[in-house]
């Protein structure tokens, strides 16, 4: 299995004309945490969740838009402030929202029937930052969180 190249390593376009120091460079995520604690960075800072370098837009799964960026952000936004809440987000090594815009599911609303986007909810925990295993969300956070989104 080969594991995949990151966003942001391979140095700078030679047009920039400058070199990149990256004293940091050889450390993995977990290293750099265990550097931060040491060096006495707020624990907030040290265990900050990873965020994809190219942006919001590669959780949108198909068309990104103005109209699906917004609604990834507001689910992820109420995602995080709930497992923050209630004291998973230290638990949790990585937890974001994926909008799926070409999938839609049915549901009712009322007396509506509903015809929606998908979001998925991931939770991985993990001690290397290069394997992963699903967090276990109690299913009443996870309720919490679903009727937060969807209204």
């Amino acid at each position: 299995t080969t594991i995949k190249t990151h966003h942001n390593v391979g140095g700078l376009p030679e047009r920039m004309k400058m070199g990149i120091l990256e004293p940091l460079r050889l450390l993995f995520k977990d290293e750099v945490r265990k550097l931060g604690r040491e060096l006495g960075l707020a624990e907030e800072s040290v265990m900050r969740h990873p965020f994809p370098g190219p942006g919001l837009g590669i959780r949108i799964i198909g068309e990104v838009s103005r109209q699906s960026a917004d609604t990834l952000r507001a689910a992820d936004a109420i995602y995080i402030e709930e497992i923050r809440r209630t004291g998973h987000y230290h638990k949790i090594g990585q937890a974001f929202a994926v909008l799926l815009p070409t999938v839609k599911s049915v549901g009712v609303m009322g007396d509506h029937r509903t015809y929606e986007n998908v979001c998925v909810l991931r939770a991985v925990t993990t001690t290397d930052f290069m394997t992963a295993d699903w967090y276990d969300m109690p299913h009443e956070v996870l309720g919490r969180i679903s009727n937060r989104i969807i209204n």
